[in-house]
């Protein structure tokens, strides 16, 4: 079955079709007028024009819906062209070559070759080039038309296949993507909450039912959102709310502009989130009552947060060693998201403190 991206590429191949079909009625009629001195028989030849425009009028109409491109439609458009071509001799002089439908039948030929792919192209420009060889002498100048009728038939459902195939192949790599980068969401997610409590156990075992008992609800939650997939929502929030909220905890002191800060709901999540995770870190490796500072400030362009500590700072590789270690809290939680936002993470640390810093542009 085809995919959906297959599916769209098909439909806009068809609505293109639609206005080639336009193009060469208009071109037909033009030449149909132009040499009516040629034709023998002009009430047959008005018939046949007016075919052509009533059958381009229903088949623009047919061929836009998927679920009416069967193969009697598609049969019926190929008999049609061929029929014409197989008149010409009917309704046209003795030394006349030029057929009577013309450039017309591209519509039918290109039909094939959109819905069955080079199969469709090579037999639907077969039977047009034979049905042309057969209403006339045959000369070199009419094998040449014939080749090229069952060359670009297949040449153009070649590429129309190869279109549709590279369609489905780009929507399997984006869904994996998609995936990925919620899998990577969730692992941040995981890290900030449940990684962060098992430590936490470790030293405060009475909380343990408490915390559980949270944390099973987040667990839930994130489990739906990775069966679902739903799309973070859409909108502006305004970060400097966002920010302060962390000051709820034991030591930490915000400051923010004194006018809100309005971001997409997105960034700001991830950005609070960074600046969870490294106040995480800090009440883990500092102390529980430790003192940390989160400034926030705003320009046309970007925003830069800080987030500081007066601890003894990090030691030189531990951060490297944690990773290959697999404690990827500052590689994920920290980086990981700024990264994903389009920013850069600077980290300074030493004796008087670790400091870091995220530009996140606007």
């Amino acid at each position: 079955m085809s995919s959906p991206a297959a599916v769209a590429v098909e439909d806009r191949l068809f609505r293109a079709l639609a206005v080639l079909r336009a193009v060469v009625l208009v071109n037909a009629v033009a030449v149909t007028i132009w040499r009516r001195d040629d034709f023998d028989r002009p009430g047959l030849t008005a018939a046949a024009v007016v075919a052509m425009v009533l059958w381009t009028g229903f088949a623009t109409w047919a061929y836009d819906e998927r679920r009416r491109r069967t193969l009697p439609l598609l049969v019926a458009d190929l008999a049609l062209a061929a029929g014409l071509l197989l008149l010409t001799p009917a309704v046209q002089g003795d030394d006349v070559t030029a057929s009577l439908p013309g450039f017309w039948v591209m519509g039918a030929l290109f039909a094939w070759a959109i819905h069955y792919r080079w199969v469709g192209g090579l037999a639907a420009g077969a039977l047009l080039a034979a049905a042309d060889l057969l209403r006339q002498d045959i000369d070199w100048s009419d094998y040449d038309n014939a080749f090229l009728l069952v060359l670009g038939g297949t040449v153009v459902g070649f590429m129309c296949g190869s279109l549709e195939r590279m369609a489905t192949e780009r929507e399997v790599a984006e869904r994996a993507a998609a995936v990925a980068d919620e899998r990577t969401r969730l692992a941040r997610a995981v890290h900030d909450g449940v990684l962060q409590v098992l430590a936490l156990v470790q030293r405060r075992g009475g909380d343990l039912g408490q915390l559980a008992g949270e944390q099973e609800r987040r667990l839930r939650a994130l489990i739906r959102a990775q069966d679902t997939l739903a799309p973070v929502a859409e909108g502006a929030v305004d970060l400097v709310a966002e920010l302060t909220s962390l000051e709820r905890r034991t030591g930490v002191t915000v400051s923010t502009p004194a006018t809100p800060v309005e971001l997409p709901a997105a960034t700001a999540q991830e950005l609070v989130a960074v600046a969870g995770a490294c106040l995480d870190n800090i009440r883990a490796h500092v102390g529980e009552d430790a003192p940390a500072w989160v400034l926030l400030q705003a320009f046309p362009d970007r925003v830069e947060l800080t987030v500081r500590d007066e601890g003894p700072g990090i030691a030189a590789g531990r951060l490297e060693e944690a990773a290959a270690q697999g404690r990827l809290g500052v590689a994920e939680s920290i980086r990981g998201r700024i990264t994903d936002l389009g920013g850069t993470a600077e980290l300074t640390t030493g004796s008087f403190g670790t400091e870091w810093e995220f530009v996140v542009p606007r």
